[in-house]
């Protein structure tokens, strides 16, 4: 009789239990098996509190970012004005970004015919902008659009709220949460959308977040409940009036309209009632959109579809208050022959609804969603400097634009 080690015939034993596995207990096991080891990197990455923290900036970044002199920032320092930066061991001064805000403050106090240049938060008068980016296609980037978005936005002075509508909550990883395991039931926005007495003020399923001047609603599978129940609702005579389903993610957002000055929502990857009601509740949309040709008949299916359930909304009384609607052009590659046709096509059909700057096709943009990180949290030595730089701003030009329609929307020229 062959001699067996132990563990060997634990293996075997595991093996055999493995055979007998039902496909749903196969595919429960390999998510859980997946899903611990996703935890475990993430202890790794950000120990010991496994949670993320954003960069520290320099001086030079700093002066760029509050739109003064670099000698103007050093004198500042040196006279103890605000906020006091940190020494690094070569001597240099490092700021944070809540540091970075709080000088924002105090120069807009200190130079009042400036102030909106320092402080660009909305005034009165200037309504809370929605934004939801939204596609049917994966691939078309329509988390990392939202990403650097809110950190761009929030980078130049403005207050975000990121909500994950998607139930995969790629966007929520970005921002350091494993949706199997810091989000529970309850703390997605379905937990401020449900039908029942369960249902939360939205404000609590915010969460700050590490980035300084954004806080999030993550996402996870739970939002799928709100596709089930909402049927149901319609049926029952619960959704009707003003908590008909696609005015309730308005209604929310608007509980907590004074704290915000841009929303940006990532929206699912598919038409259903959440995507609709985001749509509904946006004043601006953003269809991201990889130029090439299978991308562009998958958004031709989403624009058809779109326009006809929005006929149905508007039917039952929902009108719709979009300031613009823009195409992003994502993952562009210039030197490509097919996707410059195809660029030229949906300029000549949708005229300047097109983003004049396009996200170009980087490595750079992949190699920080490997860190869980955007193009603006990433280390100057982190990788060559000249491919960060182009992707930086390569995406900077396309943010600058979506800026500059919401400042338009406030009536600011």
């Amino acid at each position: 009789m062959p001699f067996f080690r132990r563990d060997g015939i634990r293996g075997i034993q595991a093996d055999m239990n493995k055979s007998h596995e039902t496909s749903t207990q196969k595919i429960s096991r390999q998510a859980q098996s997946l899903s611990t080891q996703l935890q475990n990197l993430r202890e790794q990455m950000y120990p010991p509190e496994a949670r993320k923290s954003l960069k520290s900036f320099s001086s030079r970044e700093t002066a760029a970012l509050l739109g003064i002199a670099e000698s103007t920032l050093r004198q500042m320092s040196l006279d103890g004005e605000s906020a006091i930066p940190a020494r690094q061991d070569n001597g240099r001064r490092v700021y944070t970004l809540s540091q970075i805000n709080q000088l924002r403050r105090y120069l807009a106090e200190k130079r009042p015919q400036d102030a909106l240049r320092f402080l660009p938060q909305r005034r009165d008068g200037e309504k809370l902008q929605i934004l939801t980016v939204a596609n049917f296609k994966g691939g078309s980037a329509k988390t990392t659009t939202a990403l650097h978005l809110s950190h761009y936005l929030a980078l130049s002075g403005l207050r975000i709220l990121v909500v994950d509508l998607d139930p995969q909550a790629s966007l929520s990883a970005m921002f350091g949460y494993q949706p199997e395991f810091d989000v529970e039931d309850g703390q997605t926005l379905y937990g401020a959308l449900r039908y029942d007495d369960e249902r939360v003020p939205v404000r609590d399923v915010i969460r700050k977040s590490y980035f300084d001047g954004i806080d999030i609603i993550p996402g996870n599978l739970e939002l799928m409940e709100y596709e089930h129940e909402t049927p149901q609702a319609i049926m029952s005579g619960r959704s009707r009036g003003q908590g008909i389903f696609f005015r309730r993610i308005k209604t929310a957002l608007l509980e907590v309209e004074g704290d915000y000055d841009v929303v940006i929502i990532d929206a699912p990857p598919q038409l259903g009632y959440l995507t609709l009601g985001a749509i509904f509740a946006a004043t601006g949309m953003l269809i991201t959109v990889h130029p090439a040709m299978l991308d562009v008949a998958s958004m031709n299916q989403f624009l058809a579809m779109t326009s006809d359930m929005l006929s149905v909304i508007e039917e039952a009384g929902g009108t719709m208050d979009h300031d613009f609607i823009h195409y992003v052009l994502t993952r562009h590659n210039p030197h490509d022959g097919p996707q410059v046709n195809i660029v030229t096509l949906l300029r000549s059909l949708f005229g300047d609804d097109v983003l004049a700057a396009v996200v170009v096709e980087t490595t750079a943009i992949a190699s920080a969603g490997l860190e869980k990180k955007s193009l603006y949290e990433m280390p100057r030595g982190s990788m060559v400097r000249d491919t960060l730089i182009r992707a930086i701003d390569s995406v900077d030009a396309v943010n600058s634009e979506i800026l500059a329609h919401i400042q338009t929307a406030w009536g600011r020229t």
